[in-house]
């Protein structure tokens, strides 16, 4: 059974969280970054979404160009670390070996972050304002 959070920012600056179960999750696995899902198979009618990011289950996070599922790289100031910059021009910003995610989602993955690329008929605030009631 897999489940994510998902997180989705909308266009005026405000994101939503949503958990997704087995039958609407499904669509999710295999997809990378980049990739446009529709909103109609995760629960949004007529919306579009962008997967932007996300995390797995320890809080690696996902970064888009690596192919195995967890990888050590050398980074500097970028997805999944904050870096630090010198002050001379000498010496460049400072660089890290970091364990990062790589760019599809599978089953180790615990959030997604998405975008709303396509606004729906329905009002998106209505959808987690219902679930903040429960």
């Amino acid at each position: 059974m897999t489940e994510f959070k998902l997180v989705i920012s909308t266009n005026n600056g405000k994101s939503y969280q949503k958990e997704i179960k087995d039958p609407e999750s499904e669509h999710l696995l295999k997809s990378r970054i980049g990739d446009v899902v529709k909103g109609d198979l995760i629960g949004f009618p007529g919306y579009e979404f962008q997967i932007t990011g996300g995390s797995d289950k320890c809080g690696f996070p996902m970064r888009k160009g690596i192919q195995q599922p967890r990888k050590k790289v050398l980074i500097g100031r970028s997805v999944g670390f904050s870096g630090k910059t010198r002050n001379n021009d000498k010496q460049g910003g400072l660089v890290r070996r970091r364990t990062v995610c790589g760019e599809m989602i599978t089953k180790i993955i615990h959030q997604i972050n998405v975008k709303v690329t396509k606004e729906g008929a329905q009002p998106f605030v209505s959808a987690p304002s219902e679930e903040a009631k429960q």
